[in-house]
């Protein structure tokens, strides 16, 4: 099934009429017809089921048929995750962390950060695709990057912070979360300084692990978002 993402489309609407871009996507990429259906998501939690009533690649035009509320994860995971030096390897972590079901990303800047410049609408792109792709009804919102200090302020529910010092840790599967709302700081590829972990823990953020190996930043991000998703069932 073919999604597509519309964020200005209400439950109450009855029609749609899609831009110059999704109207050729739909109408020379796809060749869709008068007739056919489709599926829509409004990135809230709403999916329509919508038939194509004039397809043309400058304007295309639907009726909708039926809307449906997707119930929510019941948790909502923050990822504060550090840049990495390479833009494909951020990009891959949004891709996927949205696939398994993140609902916020902040770029952090560390005081190791390879990378302290982020393209925040580039990255909000690639959030979009996934959910599309992966048939998700909720968009993950990308935060503008701020510094590490500033983010420990930013921290809703619980808290905890994935680092390689050796230090007493929480394996992160074992963690009892009783607030719904929970953040996570990934660092960078040399890891959080001193200082950092120690800010962190004045903030009560919990210090955990994610296993014996040493992880790169963004294979760190999937492993926690995947991790935490387990403890929802």
């Amino acid at each position: 099934m073919q999604q597509f993402y519309f964020s200005s489309l209400s439950k109450d609407d009855t029609e749609i009429h899609f831009d110059k871009n999704e109207s050729k996507h739909i109408s020379k990429v796809l060749r869709k017809k008068v007739g056919d259906s489709i599926a829509i998501t409004n990135g809230v939690g709403h999916r329509f089921s919508v038939t194509l009533s004039h397809v043309d690649h400058k304007a295309c035009k639907a009726i909708v048929n039926q809307c449906v509320e997707i119930s929510p994860d019941p948790y909502q995971l923050h990822v504060f995750i550090a840049p990495t030096k390479s833009n494909e390897r951020m990009d891959w972590f949004v891709e996927k962390a949205t696939e398994i079901g993140v609902h916020a990303i902040t770029p952090i800047i560390c005081q190791r950060s390879d990378r302290r410049v982020i393209k925040q609408e580039r990255l909000q792109k690639i959030a979009i695709a996934a959910m599309k792709q992966s048939l998700g009804a909720y968009l993950p919102i990308i935060h503008p990057a701020c510094d590490f200090t500033s983010s420990l302020n930013k921290v809703k529910g619980t808290a905890c912070i994935a680092h390689c010092q050796d230090t007493n840790k929480v394996a992160i599967d074992r963690l009892s979360f009783k607030k719904k709302s929970i953040s996570i700081f990934i660092g960078p590829e040399g890891d959080f300084t001193g200082e950092e972990i120690q800010a962190a823990a004045d903030a009560n953020v919990t210090a955990v692990t994610l296993g014996e190996k040493r992880l790169r930043t963004e294979t760190a991000g999937i492993i926690a978002c995947h991790s935490i998703s387990l403890l929802f069932p």
